[in-house]
């Protein structure tokens, strides 16, 4: 049985019955799983169980926090010790009034002690247990930004949303997410504590530099509106003669292959893609014979179409090794910009530009386990791509991820282009 033939019926009747991972999943159960306080405890040893959002909110900001200590769990009010004075002081010189212009929450409601009664970091299972209170209250204000500060507000807010590694606040700060869930600016930065003991050694750190300017573009954001994209419209198709009506001066293409090198035995393109416009894909399963590939063919080839691509030296090599041709007119590699706007390790993946540029948190849950060789680490390995193909919908699934691919690196580059270079 060929895998990789046109599928019948034009995926009508699995294009019927798909629906986002937005549309099924559940805000208060993410994952499926029930949390509770019951699972939690904290509430048993804490003197202000079940604290409450605080502050008037005036300016529409939500600042999330790590958890209650003795102070706060004494007077019942957050922002109360050391960190707390810090960051009072630093909101008002930024223009801010932490409990006027924003309201203020936890990802934990109560305090979390050691065994000696010392305060300590909440627990990933406590954070898990307590999500739901934090969704609820972002559901209710709808802030305009949400500002994470710390480790565990990070994991409170994206940790089960973002399926791959989340890292630590260092990767994430200093990023607004036009989150497209919550419709809020999400802003994740270093969290007032570890700033406060930094400046206990150094009075001019650069870590403080870091954060109030963080904090700053954060609260500008307050005043600018988020873009809802629509959802892009993965077109695919059988006959690749429609490739030559493309009249754009510039696509990015992608591919889904068996691996990550084409040189060896038994290694392919399978399916590609064609984003024509930012909303606009085309995507098909690879032909077989070079009479059905020579559209695409004749478009990579095309010198007055600009190419975009992400890592383009992964699409280059496949291109030269498995259709036996160049591709003409490079123009953008979406990956190699990233890297150069911002040298952070683990940023680069288009994956994480996605949502941290455009607030797109997940798209590929259906098909990433299969684009892997599991264990194997040998990079001339078969991945699981066609055990994808037999499963139920499994081709259309591909064929919308590797389109969506193509969508979303065409994005990039236009936002890219705009801060590195003009056309």
């Amino acid at each position: 049985m060929d895998l990789c033939k046109p599928i019948e019926n034009k995926f009508k009747e699995v294009m019927e019955g798909f629906f986002s991972k937005q549309e099924t999943s559940s805000k208060t159960r993410p994952g499926g799983r029930m949390y509770s306080c019951h699972g939690c405890g904290l509430y048993k040893t804490c003197k202000s169980p079940f604290m409450k959002p605080y502050g008037n909110f005036k300016k529409k900001i939500l600042n999330l926090g790590e958890a209650p200590g003795e102070i706060e769990d004494n007077t019942g009010k957050p922002w109360q010790g050391k960190a707390g004075r810090l960051l009072q002081r630093t909101y008002k010189e930024l223009g801010i009034d932490l409990f006027e212009d924003c309201v203020n929450i936890n990802t934990v409601s109560c305090r979390p002690t050691d065994k000696e009664g010392r305060n300590r970091t909440p627990s990933n299972l406590e954070v898990e247990n307590c999500r739901k209170r934090v969704l609820r209250t972002i559901e209710e204000y709808k802030p305009r930004v949400i500002i994470l500060l710390g480790n565990p507000a990070l994991f409170s807010l994206i940790g089960h949303r973002w399926k791959r590694d989340l890292g630590g606040i260092s990767k994430w700060r200093g990023w607004t997410i036009p989150d497209q869930d919550f419709m809020s600016w999400v802003c994740p930065t270093f969290h007032p504590s570890y700033v406060e003991r930094v400046l206990e050694i150094d009075d001019e750190s650069v870590e403080y530099i870091i954060w109030k300017r963080d904090l700053k573009t954060a609260f500008e954001r307050a005043n600018v509106s988020i873009r809802k994209y629509v959802e892009p419209e993965v077109e695919i198709i059988e006959d690749l003669s429609i490739l030559g009506r493309i009249t754009a001066h510039q696509v990015a293409f992608d591919y889904e292959t068996t691996g990550l090198k084409p040189h060896m035995k038994g290694h392919r393109i399978v399916c590609a893609s064609v984003a024509d416009s930012e909303n606009h894909a085309y995507s098909f399963m690879m032909p077989k014979s070079k009479k059905e590939k020579q559209p695409f063919i004749d478009l990579l080839r095309n010198p007055n179409i600009r190419k975009i691509a992400q890592n383009m030296k992964y699409e280059d090599t496949w291109t030269n090794v498995r259709l036996g041709t160049e591709v003409v007119n490079w123009g953008w590699d979406t990956m190699l910009a990233t890297h150069i706007m911002d040298n952070r390790p683990g940023i680069t993946s288009l994956k994480f530009q996605v949502f941290v540029q455009f607030g797109i948190s997940d798209y590929e849950s259906e098909v990433a386990p299969y684009l892997s060789a599991g264990d194997n680490k040998d990079g001339n390995s078969l991945n699981n791509i066609f055990n994808l193909l037999t499963k139920p919908k499994g081709a259309y699934y591909l064929l919308k991820y590797c389109g969506l691919d193509s969508i979303y690196e065409l994005r990039l580059a236009n936002l890219q282009n705009s801060d590195i270079l003009p056309f």
